[in-house]
């Protein structure tokens, strides 16, 4: 019994510094010019290095760290391709659950509920919409009820958190649209329109896409200028 407990116990640590540094990736503290090194991390959280190492591990598993064999780890670097990449696997997956869920008609009430938190926080820091902006987009994956379809769309979110992080914190996209497309793609699931929801799904996520691409130093596509329909 004693050894599950240490486990258990150390599989915690691990997740709870992996956690540390993922939020402080997320909110820009940690860059791609600083190294993580395994012995500067065990000595940062009071920690054996192996325990370091297991949650550095877990950060490169999710895209958010990257490292070269026996190279220290750093934030992986956002480049206009990395974010057209991130952003089309994601719209593959929700175009096809939009769909899905407008058959039934389903509406979940944890997207309903993300997008009310969504207008709540709107005078706060730009960051503050990142939460319930994932949320919303989590709560639509997993209302569909597959199993393996949350679990390929988590494979992405730490990279989709990233770019959110990103859009805000260059204050790229407006919270009201944000809001306000949303509250639409809800509105035409309940209609039963997945067509529509699908197409309205590639706006709202193409535009983020190439105003963050243009904004890291690429050259924007024509998605970046869509005038949304909705006038928030």
């Amino acid at each position: 019994m004693g050894s599950v407990v240490a486990r258990v116990t150390a599989t915690s640590i691990v997740d709870a510094i992996a956690n540390d540094l993922r939020s402080r990736i997320l909110e820009g503290e940690l860059t791609s010019e600083a190294a993580l090194t395994e012995t500067d991390m065990a000595a940062s959280y009071d920690v054996a290095r192996p325990t370091a190492k297991a949650a550095i591990e877990k950060l490169v598993s999710e895209g958010l760290l990257v490292r070269g064999a026996h190279k220290s780890a750093r934030v992986a670097e956002l480049g206009p391709d990395s974010v057209r990449d991130i952003y089309l696997a994601r719209a593959y997956l929700e175009s096809e659950v939009l769909r899905r869920l407008a058959l039934t008609r389903t509406v979940p009430h944890g997207a309903v509920q993300a997008n009310l938190d969504i207008a709540a926080v709107a005078g706060d820091s730009p960051l503050a919409v990142v939460e319930p902006d994932m949320r919303f987009h989590t709560s639509l994956i997993d209302a569909v009820g597959n199993e393996r379809i949350s679990k390929m769309y988590r494979s992405l979110v730490s990279e989709v958190r990233l770019c959110m992080a990103r859009v805000q914190s260059l204050n790229l996209l407006d919270t009201a649209l944000i809001q306000a497309e949303h509250q639409r793609l809800l509105e035409l699931i309940a209609e039963g329109d997945g067509a529509g929801a699908a197409r309205l799904l590639d706006e709202h996520l193409g535009r983020a896409r190439e105003r963050l691409a243009a904004a890291i130093g690429g050259e924007a596509g024509p998605e970046a200028h869509l005038v949304s329909t909705l006038h928030p």
